[in-house]
This record gives C-alpha cells, sequence and structure tokens, in this order.
C-alpha cells in the first residue's frame, strides 16, 4: 500500500546516522543559566523576581503577558543575577535574559502534587499546562495553552502527534519515541482530555521503524493510532502532516483549528506528562549535538538556558574544521555567530557543519525545480522576483504569507539564490510597511 504524503518536498541527505543510535544523556547542572524572556512565540513574558533573589528549580521566574505568551521557571536552584541583554539565537539579536547562577543541587517546586490526567477534569488539565509554560518544542515555540483554548466556533476532532521529525540531522525526537514512549503516549492522552477529541494519530517517518514499532506497542489499548509516513522534506510541517494523514487543506492565512485539528510535537506531548502527572514545569528539554563538526555526536536532556559551548563541550568538542553552528538543522535552522548562547525552549538541536564558504548565487533561469518541489504550491521564482522588485503586494497576492520557509526551494535552485532567506526580509518589510500605514 502506498504510504501517505504531501505535494512537492526534496531528499536532502539525511546524516541522521551520526546520532541516532545514541542514547539520551541526562547533563550535569549547569552553573549558570540564561533564560531569555522572549522563550515563546508571542509577548515576553513579564519577570516576577530580581537581582538577589533565591530562587527553586521549577519556580516561577516570568509571567505569561499575554493571551500569546507562556510562564517562565527557574531550570535551576540558586540566585538570580542579573536580567541582561545575552545574543537570542532567534532573534539573531540580544534581548533580556534573566541570569540565574547554581548555589546547589536542585531543590523542587512543582506545579502541584503528582496524580494521573483520568483523575483531572479537561479544565484542570489546560490550566495545568498553561501554568507549566509549555510551548511547541519543534521550533516554533507557540504556547500549547493557545491551541487548548480554540475559538467557540471552531469545533476540533483530531490531535495529530508530530513524529515525523523530517530535519536532517536531528535524532532527539527519534531517541524520545524509543526512549520515553509511555510518557508521549500519557502526555497525547492528557492532550486529547483537554481538547475533548477522541481521535489522535502519531505520524513517523518510514526511516524510523524501530520508533513506529515501540510507539506503535505503547499505544496498545488507548485508541490512539500510529501512522506510517513517507520520508520526504518537510514531511513534519504540519499543514503537510495534517494533509498526509487526513487529506485535510489548511487554507491560505489559516491555522489547523480551522480544519479541526491540533498538532503538538512528540516532546511537547512528553512535557505534556510531565507537568500533567509529574507537576514539573517546562524547565528542560532534549537537544541533538551533531553535525561533521562536532567529535562525538549527542542526544542530551539538558535545562533551557544552558550555553550551547558546554553542549558542544559534552559532546567532545568542536572540529578544528568547523565553520558553522546551526540552533536546530540544516533546513530550517538558523544559523549562530556567537558559541556563547544560550538553548531556548524551542532548541531541538544544535548543528556544526564544515561546508564552509557560500556558494556564488547567479541570476534565476526560470527552470522552474522551485516550484515543483514546493510543497504550498507556490511559485518561488515569481515571489522572488516581485520581492526583489519592491512589489511586496504582488508578492503576497502570489502567497508570500504562505510560505512556510522551509528551505525547499532553496536547496533545489540550481542558481544558489537564497530564496528563503530573501522571503523572511520581504515578509519583515511587508509587515512593517502595512504596520506603519495602520499607525
Amino acid at each position: 500500500m502506498k504510504l501517505p504524503t504531501f505535494r512537492g518536498g526534496v531528499h536532502p541527505p539525511e546524516r541522521k546516522e551520526l546520532a541516532k543510535d545514541i542514547a539520551l544523556r541526562i547533563l550535569p547542572l549547569p552553573e549558570k543559566v540564561y533564560v531569555f524572556l522572549a522563550n515563546h512565540a508571542g509577548v515576553p513574558a513579564k519577570p516576577v523576581v530580581g537581582p538577589g533573589e533565591r530562587v527553586k528549580t521549577g519556580q516561577l521566574i516570568a509571567q505569561s503577558n499575554g493571551f500569546i505568551s507562556a510562564n517562565l521557571h527557574s531550570p535551576l536552584t540558586g540566585e538570580v543575577k542579573e536580567i541582561g541583554k545575552y545574543y537570542h539565537p532567534t532573534l539573531s539579536k540580544p534581548d533580556d535574559a534573566i541570569v540565574i547562577e547554581r548555589t546547589s543541587e536542585d531543590e523542587w517546586e512543582l506545579l502541584g502534587p503528582e496524580t494521573s490526567y483520568e483523575k483531572l477534569s479537561p479544565g484542570e488539565i489546560a490550566e495545568r499546562i498553561k501554568q507549566a509554560g509549555i510551548v511547541g518544542l519543534g521550533g516554533a515555540m507557540f504556547p500549547t495553552s493557545v491551541k487548548l483554548s480554540p475559538p467557540k466556533d471552531k469545533k476540533i476532532d483530531l490531535l495529530i502527534i508530530n513524529g515525523a521529525e523530517c530535519e536532517p540531522y536531528l535524532t532527539i525526537d527519534y531517541r524520545y519515541m524509543l526512549e520515553r514512549a509511555d510518557g508521549i503516549v500519557r502526555g497525547t492522552l492528557a492532550i486529547m482530555k483537554a481538547l475533548s477529541v477522541r481521535r489522535a494519530l502519531i505520524g513517523i517517518e518510514d526511516n524510523k521503524p524501530q520508533a513506529i514499532a515501540k510507539m506503535s506497542e505503547a499505544v496498545k489499548g488507548t485508541g490512539i493510532e500510529v501512522r506510517k509516513l513517507i520520508t520526504k522534506y518537510p514531511q513534519g510541517a504540519e499543514k503537510q502532516l495534517i494533509f498526509a494523514l487526513e487529506k485535510r487543506v489548511v487554507p491560505s492565512g489559516g491555522l489547523p483549528l480551522d480544519v479541526g485539528a491540533v498538532v503538538d510535537n512528540v516532546g511537547t506531548a512528553y512535557a505534556v506528562y510531565e507537568a500533567v502527572e509529574k507537576g514539573r514545569p517546562l524547565v528542560e528539554r532534549g537537544i541533538t549535538v551533531t553535525g561533521e563538526g562536532v567529535k562525538s555526536p549527542s542526544n542530551f536532556v539538558a535545562r533551557i538556558g544552558t550555553m550551547a559551548q558546554e553542549l558542544i563541550a559534552f559532546a567532545g568538542g568542536a572540529d578544528e574544521e568547523t565553520s558553522k553552528m546551526i540552533f536546530g538543522g540544516p533546513m530550517m535552522g538558523i544559523t549562530v555567530p556567537k558559541i556563547d548562547t544560550p538553548v531556548v525552549k524551542g532548541t531541538s538541536g544544535i548543528t556544526l557543519m564544515k561546508d564552509s564558504l557560500p556558494e556564488e548565487e547567479f541570476p534565476c533561469i526560470r527552470c522552474g525545480n522551485c516550484t515543483l518541489v514546493c510543497p504550498m504550491g507556490l511559485q518561488p521564482f515569481l515571489l522572488n522576483l516581485y520581492g526583489s522588485a519592491r512589489q511586496y503586494d504582488k508578492a503576497v497576492d502570489n502567497g508570500l504569507m504562505d510560505c512556510i520557509e522551509c528551505g525547499s526551494c532553496s536547496y533545489i535552485c540550481p542558481a544558489r539564490i537564497e530564496l528563503v532567506k530573501n522571503f523572511k526580509l520581504h515578509k519583515k518589510i511587508y509587515r512593517s510597511l502595512k504596520g506603519g500605514a495602520k499607525k
């Protein structure tokens, strides 16, 4: 039987063999953490602690500051040293972070007593998830509490758990599915109850047979279904995942809830389990440190706010020929110039690359390859033409804002045009122009 998939897509070298067989390793507690107030999509959190205050692990240190915002909790037991500006890996500029210096081993301040999701009402589950500061751990960092609060006119009937992990090099979701399958399933069941849905699917690419087997065993008797998907990038993008599994098409400018679906990552599901049943807020996450530029590729569980250089050191250190550090993977990740950069809630991996010099860019030859591989059915060459000519309205009319920035077009382009880099800039300029017009 033909496996489900989506239109377009590419097949970059997977390179998952570097770290996929390396078991999870819990990183020793760092001496300091740097917890950004912008550790999620939306409005940065508001600090509730200041320099000189002692904090416990799991204690609230910054409060959600709006509907699309999230709580922050201390990853260490120690003392708040300052609220200062440090380089933010996703904003690509200095931003406010709470700096905490460890003074002892963990003294936990939990959200509440250990329990089971069965004993809690849907509202109580949703509230604990909100209090825990859980966000999407696949990289987008969208607050999970918002997904659990759909508008009253939107009927949700399906939960999808994303186990595709289509990004090259990264293997942290794979290791979680192998080593923490039961927790992922418990978290999935808790989210189902919070949403009052009866159907849940876990989508996993067919290059992960061990994960498929492990998760299939873990879901027995729960009603959750594990579905095998064709290995193709970007299979894990939520619109593509929804289409591949259910043939539901998210409309232009729309969200999964517009087609009755909520999508969460396997790491997010595990974080929900820890919050709901163990009372632990989100203070750590799994991170793959990999690439040809690191000596011992590894899969770690590390505290939020740990410096990248510490994770790299525990992975044997960087190779002398390493030329680039990416937070995430090579397709959708962000190149970070400073090794002393803290990880955030959305940091799924740190990839060290040796491929040094940027390739020379040539004029577009109108080959159409970018159109063939675009999973959104767009014409990237045309968007780039309009954007480069500063005809932003025309670019938007042709779907610029529907671009999911997956990088398939840039990957396939024989002229080596950095299309996604251009689209990000064009979107930023367009939003700025429209925002200024409203004023």
